[in-house]
């Protein structure tokens, strides 16, 4: 009786088989089940997110300029140039024996940057001082005749009175001191002409030294040693007209072309900022120099001269470069926004309840922030409460949140 009481205990006991597989299938699907739950909770605020962050676009909070300062009222593009350059040449026809400096090297105003063959300049100079010994020589000459002669009429004036010179011998003596006394001026004249002569001889000899009109920079070397110099083209391909071109690089500005329709937004003496194409990131304070009085009819366009007011070797000529003319400070609009705020595009703005907010995007999340408004020009807004800089979300969805993760799409 015992032996089957425990036997009927373990039965009880014994787990079916077909019980342990459907328990073992619940513990198995309800967690499953809730992970599907969770995903298909989030799935439509993913599908959003997703779709939002391929949709966001940012634009950089651009700082507004506070009283005194100035905005960008145009822009054009140009070209760096030199306001002093020349490309150096002899004043005579000769053969260069000499060249004293190469591309790239600065030169100063005076140096000797190469010379010419002198042989022929010189013999013309040894000539003329040749010819004003001799007319020297001849002078002194005619100088102590002259003063022979003076002596012998002062004796016959003396002795004519006394009935012991002829009159005819008298008249003869005065006539010989008239006539030397010519001859020793028109001598000192052909001395004068002879002393003319080796000054030009020897600016001639000096035409063989070439030197540089103003410091600067070699920019181009055209002739070398041994070549034949002309400051005129000859055209038969033989003969150079250059030796070196020089610019001036303190000298250098720039030159913008403006289009015709727009040129009455710039004038003499206004604020720009010029930005070199190979240092987009490099913003050089400028300011209109002139406007040139002609306009070119085939590109409608007037040339507007920009001076750099900051140097630097980084700036070289033929540089591509864009300008940026600023309103003056006196604007209206630009005096009438509060000092601190900066502008953003005005669809960034949204109103949520009483507020209005922006939203910034930084480590690619979202982040929301309260602004105070200010006014709207040309599609933009100034408000105050960010930085100038900070990543703007344009057109923000409706339902974009603090905290959102997003991907950005600059434009």
């Amino acid at each position: 009786m015992d032996t089957q009481n425990n036997d009927d205990l373990l039965g009880q006991l014994k787990i079916d088989r077909s019980q342990r597989e459907a328990v073992r299938t619940r513990r198995v699907l309800w967690p499953a089940l809730a992970v599907l739950g969770l995903l298909a909770a989030l799935a439509g605020g993913g599908y959003l997110l997703l779709g939002r962050a391929a949709a966001v676009s940012v634009e950089t909070a651009r700082a507004l300029a506070p009283a005194g300062q100035s905005t960008a009222v145009l822009q054009a593009s140009g070209y760096v140039t030199a306001e002093r350059d020349a490309t150096v040449s002899a004043q005579i026809q000769g053969m260069l024996t000499h060249v004293y400096f190469q591309e790239g090297q600065y030169v100063r105003r005076g140096q000797i940057l190469a010379r010419l063959d002198d042989s022929t300049q010189l013999a013309v100079l040894a000539q003329a001082r040749a010819q004003l010994a001799a007319a020297q020589a001849q002078l002194v000459q005619y100088r102590a005749q002259l003063a022979l002669a003076r002596l012998d009429l002062a004796r016959d004036q003396a002795l004519i009175g006394q009935h012991l010179v002829s009159q005819q011998a008298f008249d003869t003596a005065r006539t010989q001191v008239a006539s030397l006394a010519a001859q020793v001026l028109t001598q000192r004249r052909n001395v004068a002409v002879a002393r003319a002569g080796v000054q030009s001889a020897q600016v001639q000899e000096g035409y063989t030294v070439v030197r540089a009109p103003f410091s600067g920079v070699v920019v181009d070397k055209p002739a070398q040693m041994g070549e034949t110099i002309s400051p005129f083209f000859g055209g038969g391909g033989f003969t150079q007209t250059g030796i070196a071109t020089i610019v001036d690089m303190n000298s250098l500005e720039v030159d913008v072309d403006v289009d015709e329709a727009y040129i009455d937004r710039v004038h003499a003496g206004q604020r720009a900022v010029a930005v070199l194409d190979a240092y987009p990131n490099w913003r050089i304070p400028a300011h209109v120099i002139a406007i040139v009085p002609t306009a070119n009819k085939s590109k409608a366009t007037v040339r507007v001269r920009v001076a750099l007011d900051r140097k630097s070797p980084r700036i070289l000529p033929q540089m591509g470069v864009r300008v940026s003319f600023l309103q003056p400070a006196r604007a209206a609009a630009a005096a009438s926004v509060p000092a601190g705020m900066v502008w953003v595009p005005a669809s960034s703005v949204v109103h949520r309840g009483a507020h209005a907010l922006v939203f910034l995007v930084k480590d690619g999340r979202v982040r929301s922030r309260t602004v105070t408004l200010g006014p709207v020009r040309s599609g933009l807004r100034a408000v105050g409460g960010i930085a100038a800089g900070s990543a703007v979300v344009r057109s923000p969805p409706a339902d974009l949140a603090a905290g959102d993760r997003v991907s950005v799409k600059k434009g």
